[in-house]
């Protein structure tokens, strides 16, 4: 089995954005007890100045920090980075996460948490945004063509960025194209908080695929049961 606390020799880079002190000094410690290479930020603009000279594994996200929020930090993140975001908060509202969701996070984990439940998300999107080749057959769905196993997306001849929520969605998609797949199913495949976080991603999923994401042809919904890739 695979470690997912290492890329390939070196321990997993895990950056923590907060502006609690003390949360920030937990989360190093025990995060690097278990193997990891743990960076810190007190604020967004900390964040996006190591983030422009990092190359992180993943990322560990304080929603409500004074300045640039976790929300418009994950959001600007996405612009240019596919890199694993689990957003932690103290607000716990469906609402707040699917806003997450929306903004381009991973995953989301309510305050206050077990360190075993952060550790196992972390495994989970690292695991997820590393995924072995699962197949060499590229599919095809009007002017994008997806593969699978490198996990790469593109749009013509140029490469459209996937998060690794949205990644994990495709691929699942991908393993029974033209076949409708269960909300409950995908959720699991993506480790989704919820069944609705799997829309919030479909929808996002569109935006990239479709000419009109309104009147989506490739990504379909299934009535009563959830969604089917169709590819040409």
């Amino acid at each position: 089995m695979s470690d997912t606390r290492r890329i390939g020799e070196h321990p997993a880079h895990v950056l923590i954005v907060d502006d609690d002190d003390r949360i920030r000094a937990l989360l190093k410690r025990y995060l690097t007890d278990n193997g990891f290479l743990a960076s810190l930020a007190a604020n967004g603009e900390e964040a996006k100045t190591l983030l422009g000279s990092v190359d992180f594994d993943l990322l560990i996200i304080d929603v409500m920090m004074p300045g640039l929020s976790g929300f418009d930090l994950t959001e600007k993140i996405r612009g240019a980075s596919n890199v694993p975001i689990l957003l932690l908060t103290a607000r716990g509202r469906p609402e707040d996460r699917i806003e997450g969701f929306e903004r381009g996070a991973d995953d989301y984990l309510s305050k206050p948490f077990e360190p075993r439940e952060l550790l196992l998300r972390i495994n989970a999107l690292l695991k997820r945004s590393r995924a072995p080749e699962r197949s060499k057959q590229v599919l095809t769905f009007g002017a994008c063509t997806f593969a699978p196993g490198r996990g790469e997306l593109k749009r013509g001849d140029k490469p459209v960025k996937l998060t690794a929520g949205e990644l994990a969605l495709m691929r699942a998609l991908a393993q029974k194209p033209g076949e409708a797949i269960s909300r409950a199913t995908l959720a699991e495949a993506t480790a989704a908080v919820m069944e609705r976080s799997v829309d919030v991603q479909v929808t996002r999923l569109r935006k990239k695929i479709e000419v009109d994401p309104r009147t989506p042809i490739y990504l379909q919904t299934v009535r009563g049961v959830g969604y089917a890739l169709m590819p040409d």
